[in-house]
């Protein structure tokens, strides 16, 4: 039985942190009676214990890692886990799985093609089934792999134009399902500086310019936290319907699913103390988003 993950999810991090926290709890049961598809644990480690967690506390909703780091993960205890989790919660977890970034990795980041093929060769050997996880994807061979290996594409920091070129090079079948990063405020300013603070750490990830450079943009687009032309290329912000719009230029560039990431101003990547659940925002959304 094919994992549902419907046309729109919502990507949080903030999971990891709150998830000794009931409100954790509290939040995924409420994003599941609101109707999301899925939720995305962003940098999920190899445990699975918040997906895990969050699965415990839903009935319905899937629950995906978003993603798994494959170098700090060895595939056959990876596969062992998840086939525990997936177990118990029979067609509502999905293993979302990446090869991340240099500065993240270390000294032993070489050839992420080849360790990514490699690893995929891992999960299969270990009996992973392919249409229960998903690969992050950016550049075009990636994409392709993610096609051919997994359910799908799960690319993160991009935009409608990406895509459609996604969608191009995976064909029809193979799931789409970009992530996207959204300000609920209506201020442009405001808004662009909630932007600013939550997505500077990854514009100093090589995967990510470079995906940027290679679509027209250049180094001076990165200084002092991203030009406002990057910032409004990146995240959509306004009000819920603004929201709507970008989301659906995403289904009509031919994704299946968006994960929607909400900002916030009391959000700063990597200081877990200060992260929030915007339950809120989450709330504002549902109506506008899910119909």
């Amino acid at each position: 039985m094919t994992i549902e993950i419907g046309r729109i999810g919502i990507w949080a991090p903030v999971f990891l942190w709150a998830r000794d926290n009931g409100e954790s709890a509290s939040a995924a049961a409420e994003l599941d009676a609101l109707g999301y598809g899925a939720i995305w644990v962003g940098n999920e480690d190899a445990t699975l214990n918040a997906v895990s967690g969050l699965l415990d506390a839903t009935d319905r909703i899937t629950v995906a890692s978003g993603i798994v780091n494959i170098w700090n993960a060895p595939a056959e205890a990876l596969a062992a886990r998840y086939g525990e989790i997936a177990g118990q919660h029979p067609n509502r977890a999905l293993l979302g799985i990446g090869n991340s970034h240099a500065p993240a990795v270390g000294t032993d980041y070489a050839k992420p093609y080849s360790k990514t093929v490699h690893y995929l060769d891992e999960l299969d050997a270990a009996g992973l089934p392919a249409e229960n996880r998903l690969l992050a994807a950016l550049g075009p061979k990636m994409v392709k792999l993610a096609g051919t290996r997994t359910l799908g594409a799960h690319p993160f920091l991009t935009t409608p134009d990406h895509t459609a070129e996604a969608r191009e090079i995976l064909g029809a079948g193979p799931i789409l399902a970009p992530e996207q990063k959204v300000v609920l405020e209506g201020d442009p300013a405001t808004a662009r500086a909630i932007a600013r603070g939550n997505i500077a750490y990854y514009l100093a990830l090589p995967n990510y310019t470079n995906n940027l450079l290679r679509i027209g943009f250049t180094d001076q687009d990165f200084a002092d936290g991203g030009s406002d032309r990057l910032i409004d290329y990146l995240v959509a912000w306004g009000d819920a319907d603004a929201i709507r719009k970008r989301v659906e230029e995403h289904l009509a560039a031919g994704a299946d699913h968006v994960a929607v990431s909400v900002l916030t101003d009391g959000m700063v990547h990597a200081t877990p103390d200060r992260w929030q659940l915007p339950r809120a925002q989450w709330r504002e959304l549902a109506p506008v988003l899910l119909g």
